[in-house]
C-alpha cells in the first residue's frame, strides 16, 4: 500500500511551475520600485538602508526592507498556483494575527508581527496581489533548526532524504527545553476559544462595539491544496459562510470532502481498479464513524465545543527564535480557524519535524521514534501548563498534557491526522483506523473486502460507478481544473514568459536580459474571462535512524 495518494501530476506541473515563475516578476526593475517604494511610505518617516532581500515559499514571495536602525519591514504576496484564494487567504490571516496579539497579550503571550498597511490585488502597485505590509521579525534561526539533524552529521544514505529530520542525538531534557516555548504557543491557543468552528473576524457592523466572531467558513490547508493539486471544484468547498456548531458536523464536511476529493480527481488518483475500491471503501467507512453516534462517541468528547483556535501549518519552522533561543515571532497564520476540541488534544505531528507519510522508514517506524519523543514535549507541556496556572492564565481543567497522551494511546491522533490530511488518508486508515472500530483483520491489503458488507447497498453501488470512471480517466488523463482568476490570468503571463524564453534560448540570459522580458510581459499581461506541497522522499535508512535512536 502507498504511503499517500498523488497528487494529479498535471494539476501540479502548473501549480509548481507557477510558483517558481511568478516570482520573476520582480526581475522587471519598475515593478521592483514602485513596490519598494509603496512599502517605504508605509513606514515613513523611517529611512531606507537596503531593499534586496528576497524571499519565496510555498505560498508567498516576501520582499524586506532594512532601515537606518537595522529594523526591517517586509510585504508579502500570495503567489498563483499555490494560494487558490488569495483575496480570502490574506484577509483572514490579518484577522488571525491581529485577534492572537489582542487576546494573548496580558495572558500566555504569542509573539506575530505587527501589521502596518493591508489591502487586496485592487490596493497593491501595478494590481499584482492581495499583500500584508508588516514588521519585520529580528531572529537568528527557528525552532526546527534547534531540533534538526545537521546533514553533516547523518551517513551517507541519509543525507539526501532531505532537510527536517529531528536529530536522534538530542536527550530528553534538551528536546524538552526545546520544546518549552511551542507548548506555550500550543497551550496559548488552546485557550482563545469560540462557540462554532470558522475563520474569525472583527464584526463592526451596526454601529455597536467592534466584537470577535465567527462569520465565515475555515478555509483549510487541505481546501488549498485540493483545489490547487487535487483538481476539487471550488464549488465543492463549503460556501464562504459555512460555519458549524458541532464537532460531528464538521468531522463529516471533511469525511465527504475525501470522497468528493477522490471522486473529482482525474489523474494519479488511482493505480488499478482493486486500488479504487480499497480507497472509497475506506472514505465510505470513514463517513461512517461520523455519521453514526455510537462510533462518533468513541472519538468525539466535545461536540459542542467551545472550540479552540487551530492553525494547519504551526510548526517548528514557523517558530522564529533569537539568540537566546528565545521565540521572537511566529509566522504564517493564513491558514487558522477554530476547529473541533480533538484536534488540539492529540498532540502535534511536527515532534519529528517530518510528517508520518514522508518518515524514512514507514508509519510504524515514525511511531517508534514519535513514542520516544513525545515525553519530552509532554514535560515541557506541564511545566507550561504550571506556570500559567500558577499566573491564574490557565484552569486546572485547561491543562492539554493529559488528554494528548489520551489521544495518542487510543488512537485519536491518527483520526484527527487523517481527518485533515487527504492525500495521506489511506495509509493511514487501513493501519491505524480500520481495525479499531471494525474488527480485526487477516491482511491490510485484502480487508477492504471484508468491508464491504458493512457499507449501504446504495454506496457499494455508487462504487461501482466511481470505478468504471476512475479507470476511464486514467486511460483519457485530462486535466479539469477550477483555480481563481487570479490564478487564471497569471497562466497567461506565464505563456508569455515561456514564449519570450524560448525567442532568447540561443542566448546567454542575463540579469538585464531578463528584466526586458519580464517588462515585456508586465505591458502584456491582460485578464482573460475564462472561469473554470507533492513533496518527494527518499525511503532509505531506516536502520541508520533506529540506530542512532
Amino acid at each position: 500500500m502507498d504511503p499517500w495518494m498523488d497528487h494529479d501530476e498535471i494539476a501540479a506541473e502548473i501549480s509548481f511551475g507557477m510558483t517558481e515563475k511568478w516570482p520573476q516578476l520582480f526581475f522587471d526593475h519598475p515593478l521592483y520600485l514602485k513596490v519598494g517604494q509603496f512599502l517605504l511610505g508605509i513606514y515613513e518617516p523611517l529611512e531606507m538602508t537596503d531593499f534586496s532581500s528576497f524571499e519565496t515559499g510555498a505560498f508567498n514571495t516576501t520582499l524586506r526592507l532594512t532601515f537606518i536602525d537595522d529594523s526591517t519591514a517586509i510585504i508579502r504576496f500570495p503567489m498563483p498556483g499555490g494560494i487558490m484564494f488569495p483575496e480570502e487567504k490574506t484577509r483572514n490571516e490579518v484577522s488571525v494575527m491581529q485577534f492572537i496579539s489582542e487576546k494573548t497579550s496580558n495572558r500566555i503571550p504569542i509573539l506575530v508581527p505587527r501589521v502596518a498597511r493591508w489591502g487586496s490585488r485592487e490596493d497593491c502597485p501595478a494590481k499584482l496581489a492581495p499583500f500584508i505590509a508588516m514588521d519585520g521579525i529580528n531572529h537568528k534561526d527557528s525552532v526546527a533548526q534547534l531540533l534538526e539533524w545537521p546533514l553533516s552529521a547523518r551517513r551517507p544514505n541519509l543525507a539526501d532524504i532531505g532537510c527536517y529530520l529531528i536529530n536522534p542525538k538530542l536527550d530528553r531534557p534538551r528536546q524538552a527545553v526545546i520544546f518549552r516555548e511551542p507548548a506555550n504557543i500550543v497551550l496559548s491557543l488552546s485557550t482563545l476559544t469560540f462557540d462554532r468552528i470558522g475563520s474569525p473576524e472583527l464584526d463592526q457592523s451596526d454601529n455597536s462595539t467592534p466584537e470577535w466572531k465567527i462569520c465565515r467558513r475555515p478555509l483549510t490547508l487541505s481546501m488549498n491544496q485540493l483545489v490547487s493539486v487535487g483538481c476539487l471544484p471550488r464549488s465543492k468547498l463549503p460556501s464562504l459562510d459555512t460555519t458549524y456548531d458541532t464537532a460531528s458536523s464538521y468531522f463529516e464536511m471533511l469525511a465527504e470532502l475525501h470522497i468528493s476529493h477522490l471522486i473529482n480527481q482525474r489523474n494519479d488518483a488511482i493505480d488499478s481498479e482493486e486500488d479504487c475500491r480499497r480507497k472509497f471503501v475506506a472514505r465510505f467507512l470513514f463517513r461512517k464513524m461520523v455519521q453514526d453516534q455510537k462510533l462518533r462517541e468513541k472519538w468525539i468528547s466535545h461536540e459542542n465545543g467551545p472550540f479552540p483556535l487551530w492553525c494547519d501549518d504551526l510548526r517548528p519552522q514557523n517558530m522564529l527564535i533569537n539568540e537566546a533561543e528565545e521565540v521572537t515571532g511566529v509566522i504564517d497564520w493564513e491558514f487558522t480557524y477554530t476547529a473541533p476540541v480533538e484536534f488540539t488534544h492529540a498532540p502535534p505531528w511536527w515532534l519529528l519535524l517530518k510528517k508520518p507519510e514522508y518518515w524514512p522508514g514507514g508509519l510504524d517506524h515514525y511511531c517508534q521514534i514519535y513514542e520516544k519523543t513525545l515525553p519530552a514535549f509532554l514535560d515541557a507541556m506541564i511545566e507550561r501548563e504550571n506556570e500559567a496556572i500558577q499566573n491564574g492564565h490557565l484552569e486546572e481543567s485547561q491543562r492539554l498534557s493529559g488528554p494528548m497522551q489520551k489521544s495518542w494511546d487510543s488512537g485519536d491522533f491518527w483520526i484527527m491526522y487523517a481527518a485533515r490530511n487527504t492525500w495521506a488518508f489511506d495509509v493511514i486508515y487501513w493501519k491505524k483506523i480500520d481495525q479499531r472500530f471494525f474488527g480485526p483483520s487477516e491482511s491490510l491489503e485484502e480487508a477492504w473486502k471484508e468491508r464491504l458488507d458493512l457499507l449501504e447497498p446504495e454506496e457499494r453501488k455508487k462504487i461501482d460507478g466511481y470505478v468504471s470512471q476512475k479507470l476511464e480517466e486514467m486511460r483519457t488523463r485530462e486535466l479539469v481544473w477550477d483555480p481563481d482568476q487570479y490564478t487564471l490570468e497569471f497562466m497567461e503571463t506565464m505563456e508569455n514568459m515561456e514564449r519570450i524564453e524560448a525567442k532568447t534560448a540561443d542566448t546567454t540570459e542575463t540579469a538585464d536580459t531578463e528584466k526586458a522580458w519580464l517588462a515585456e510581459i508586465t505591458e502584456r499581461k491582460k485578464p482573460i474571462q475564462t472561469t473554470e506541497t507533492a513533496e518527494t522522499e527518499k525511503t532509505a535508512g531506516t536502520k541508520e535512524i533506529s540506530e542512532a535512536t
